[in-house]
């Protein structure tokens, strides 16, 4: 129990550090929400996968888990960045988002591929001691599966509606600034009109 107390504690710690390096290099604090959408997504085949192979979710699945963490971020990385960049470049965002599944799509199909086939020999539990091994690839495997095709759908959604959210958040705080600013700005008054002299 120890040690899964540990494993625990690694993997909170691995989600804090991504999100801070992520929000450090996306300059948002809710677009690396998004891409961290994708860890849950990929529990669900990790458990899908298990329950499949009829393995327990123990140590080994553990650090598959956090090996997927690193492996999963990537897709939505991919995508959240290409979109990111397109509309620097002056396209909406449902275009950029688009384009962003259209273009990333084959590269992030490709290292999924890659990854799934190179864990196979550990998940058929080939060699000595596979048997021992196979729990953590069955449950990066499942992860890559399921997490790969819902990233691709789930994650710009996701984006869209942070976007709008933080472009209401930023429109009531701008709102505010310039009624905080015209409170404190006096009314110019005009001319004082000395006693007894007629106004034009």
């Amino acid at each position: 129990m120890e040690s899964v107390g540990y494993i625990l504690e690694s993997l909170a710690l691995a989600i804090i550090f991504v999100y801070l390096i992520l929000a450090s290099q996306f300059g948002s604090f809710l677009q690396p929400l998004a891409i961290m959408l994708s860890l849950p997504l990929s529990i669900i085949g990790v458990l899908v996968a298990l329950m499949l192979t009829g393995d327990t979710f123990n140590i080994l699945s553990m650090i598959g888990v956090i090996m997927l963490m690193g492996l999963v971020t990537k897709n939505a990385i991919l995508l959240v960045d290409f979109t990111n960049k397109a509309r620097e470049q002056g396209a909406t965002r449902r275009q950029a988002l688009i384009d962003a599944g259209e273009i990333r799509f084959r590269p992030i199909m490709m290292t999924t591929f890659a990854m799934i086939f190179g864990m196979l020999p550990t998940a058929l539990a080939l060699g000595e001691g596979g048997e021992f091994r196979a729990p953590m690839a069955r449950a990066v495997i499942g992860g890559l599966i399921t997490s790969t095709m819902l990233t691709l759908i789930v994650v710009p959604v996701v984006y869209t509606y942070l976007d709008d959210f933080g472009s209401r958040v930023l429109a009531r705080v701008t709102a505010g600034k310039r009624a905080r600013v015209k409170e404190k700005v006096p009314e110019t008054a005009g001319p004082a009109i000395p006693e007894g002299v007629p106004a034009d």
